[in-house]
């Protein structure tokens, strides 16, 4: 389960809370004061990097496009 964070309109404090996914309310009880608090957008723990993770990236030629893998024909992707 991810775990939210919140921002308390009453009491202005932040908490975490750990939610089910498929939970769509934004809103739950604070922790502190026990009044509506929202949750926050925050930044992932976790990066993706390098090719292939958007669909703007140029997909590169697997190895059989360029013969480089199928000595003899081996390869099924060649034929």
């Amino acid at each position: 389960m991810p775990i939210y964070e919140y921002h308390c309109t009453s009491c202005g404090k932040d908490f975490e809370k750990m939610q089910s996914i498929t939970d769509e309310s934004r809103e739950t009880e604070c922790t502190y004061c026990g009044k509506k608090a929202e949750r926050k957008v925050s930044v992932t723990s976790y990066h993706l990097t390098g090719s292939g993770f958007y669909n703007t990236d140029n997909k590169a030629a697997p190895s059989c496009a360029t013969g480089s893998c199928c000595a003899g024909g081996a390869c099924g992707l060649n034929k």
